[in-house]
């Protein structure tokens, strides 16, 4: 069973500063509050669940230790999202599972790949719950075949409703350049599905009530342990 989120209310840096005092409330609240994005972001980059909760627990883990650099000037998502990605990036890159890792700030091609198999509509399911899981399951997939700045883009405009400014700020790279990446993924993901994308992007890549129990749990477990 999903544990209730502790309640917190103030500004990011009302919250920044109980989590800096050692407020065990604050930093639960912060890692609840924040899961779900920053879940989806590493996972788009990592393309694995379990790697990404763990590059997840270790970004969470440095931002506790460098709480006190956080001064509002940017928002707290925004702040946390690049440890993030700073995080996953560098596992990435220790992983060396693609030939060349491209720098975000780099202009990337998109090579040629095998086309995902679509779903017949002439054996479809009538019931809309299961017709949705399996686009969910296909668009996953798909995603999942982007290039690495192509999908993380799509996931943080897309499935994380993030503004293109606050997209390029995580990223390090122009706004123009955000928005070339998302129409490029998008083109992408509609030639191989020619699916409507909008029927399945709310749900991709869910985030469970346990997985988010799970990460709180164990982040809190290594912080009273030294991390």
């Amino acid at each position: 069973m999903a544990h209730a989120s502790p309640k917190h209310s103030g500004t990011d840096v009302e919250l920044a500063r109980g989590v800096t005092l050692g407020d065990p409330i604050a930093f639960e609240a912060l890692m609840r509050q924040y899961n779900a994005r920053l879940f989806r972001v590493a996972r788009a980059i990592l393309r694995d669940d379990a790697e990404a909760e763990d590059a997840l627990q270790d970004a969470y883990l440095n931002a506790f230790r460098h709480m006190r650099d956080f001064e509002g000037e940017s928002r707290l998502a925004t702040w946390l999202t690049r440890i993030v990605i700073n995080e996953a990036l560098m596992r990435l890159r220790r992983r060396k599972r693609e030939s060349v890792v491209v720098p975000f700030s780099s202009t990337e091609h998109p090579t040629e790949e095998p086309t995902p198999e679509v779903v017949d509509e002439g054996a479809e399911s009538p019931d809309d719950t299961t017709l949705r899981a399996e686009l969910r399951r296909l668009l996953e997939r798909t995603i999942d075949d982007l290039p690495v700045a192509f999908r993380t883009v799509f996931v943080m405009r897309e499935v994380e409703d993030m503004t293109v400014e606050e997209t390029a700020r995580c990223l390090g790279i122009p706004s123009a350049t955000v928005r070339t990446r998302q129409f490029r993924a998008r083109a992408l993901l509609r030639a191989k599905l020619s699916q409507d994308l909008d029927l399945a992007a709310g749900g991709v890549f869910g985030f469970a009530g346990e997985r988010c129990d799970r990460i709180v749990a164990a982040v809190l477990d290594r912080q009273r342990s030294g991390g």
